[in-house]
């Protein structure tokens, strides 16, 4: 950990990150008021501004990260705060609902872009053991941000309307690319000249082949990938639940989102610390503790248990702590176990599994609840929650049987002498 804030460079990326997270949260907010309150829009048009957002990050996420290999990372990340820096301000003077579809597409179609190159620069900066503390900062940042943000944006569309706060999220983008700007140069262990002959399909087709080659990496990612689908089956329906309470608080669904921040961010500090970690089984512990908080959340629900003022913040705060063991320890698996050349097509796929992951899941959380109730969906929810982390348990010692082979086979390979 103190190496980490002894490595300048680092520090500013991750400073950088912070601001331009923040950002992203106001500009979500002042859309949501300007779009649902001040516009009306339908819930069916509210839910298309989550899917302008996510749908470029999930189709385009591998050939972004593709990209993000063969070109110079540190230029990407900066064109893309620029350009998601003047599209922000085209929403000041957005009257219609398609220009802020359009708008946000193009917000997306740039995320998908920074976000490979940002992991890609991270691998560059940060030596393999450090990186378990690097990404547990990073989770920090996120869970940070995602308390702040939000607080603060309401502060400001309250005080100053929707329309100024977009300035103020684009003055973040352009304060994060200066940042950016400001980074060391940073040496690729590629050469460029050696991988000239290769096409852009195969590139991406080597990064496919990367991720099924190390069963880690693929069996994280199956997992990652169930788990978040069946998570958002709920996750997305949450504010429905709180409605089931005859005496629940208005305030209740920010305090749920908020404990769940500062349940991630105890995690990450944790994790930052404490570095000796075996990735797979804490995926399955928290896979489990999301399950557990989330079939705890119905049952009290369905009961019409009062003071959920404790109780619904205690248990967002255990499935935020659980949510950062399952995501720290594989974002940490897939960065040391990832070439630096491959980075960007590596995080470009894990981005496009999350992704669509996070589109797939509400569509079919919000169609169960629909068709049988909130509560049955959440205990649906918790149930395969809980049965994937059986599964994975039952499952771990095979996998690490086949990781200890492989290691003992490349230390055989090694020590062989030359003939």
């Amino acid at each position: 950990m103190k190496g980490l804030l002894r490595n300048k460079g680092y520090v500013t990326l991750m400073m950088a990150q912070t601001i331009s997270s923040i950002g992203d949260w106001l500009s979500i907010v002042a859309i949501m008021t300007l779009v649902g309150l001040k516009w009306n829009a339908s819930p069916m048009e509210v839910s298309f501004i989550i899917l302008c957002l996510a749908l470029p990050m999930a189709l385009f996420g591998p050939v972004a990260g593709t990209v993000a290999d063969r070109l110079s990372r540190k230029g990407l990340m900066i064109v893309s705060d620029l350009v998601r820096a003047g599209v922000i301000l085209v929403l000041t003077f957005a009257e219609s609902l398609w220009v802020v579809y359009v708008c946000l597409i193009t917000v997306g179609l740039f995320s998908a872009v920074f976000i490979p190159a940002k992991n890609g620069v991270l691998k560059e900066l940060v030596a393999n053991q450090d990186m378990k503390s690097a990404m547990a900062v990073t989770s920090m940042i996120d869970s940070s941000t995602k308390v702040i943000g939000p607080l603060l944006s309401g502060i400001l569309v309250a005080a100053l309307g929707a329309h100024p706060v977009f300035f103020i999220d684009s003055g973040t983008f352009l304060l994060s690319a200066m940042l950016i700007f400001f980074l060391p140069k940073t040496v690729q262990k590629v050469s460029k000249k050696a991988e000239s002959h290769y096409s852009f399909k195969e590139e991406f087709v080597e990064g496919i082949l990367f991720i099924k080659s190390k069963a880690p990496v693929l069996v994280g990612l199956f997992f990652l990938g169930f788990s978040l689908l069946i998570l958002q089956l709920s996750d997305s329906q949450l504010i429905v639940l709180i409605r089931e309470l005859s005496k629940a608080s208005p305030d209740l669904f920010g305090y749920l989102v908020a404990s769940s921040g500062v349940g991630m961010f105890v995690s990450g500090v944790i994790l930052a610390r404490k570095t000796d970690y075996r990735p797979f089984p804490l995926m399955i512990l928290g896979v489990c503790g999301i399950g557990i908080s989330f079939g705890m959340m119905a049952i009290l629900t369905y009961y019409d248990v009062g003071f959920s003022l404790l109780w619904g913040p205690a248990f967002g705060l255990v499935a935020g702590f659980s949510a950062s063991l399952v995501f720290v320890p594989f974002q940490a698996t897939v960065q040391v176990d990832t070439p630096v050349k491959l980075t960007g097509r590596v995080f470009g796929v894990v981005n496009s599994v999350t992704t669509t992951a996070t589109i797939i899941g509400p569509i079919l959380g919000g169609w169960l609840s629909t068709v049988i109730g909130v509560i049955p969906t959440f205990l649906i929810t918790a149930s395969l929650l809980i049965l994937l982390s059986f599964i994975g348990f039952v499952t771990k010692s095979k996998l690490e049987r086949r990781k200890d082979h492989v290691s003992k086979s490349k230390q055989g390979t090694h020590g062989t002498a030359p003939s």
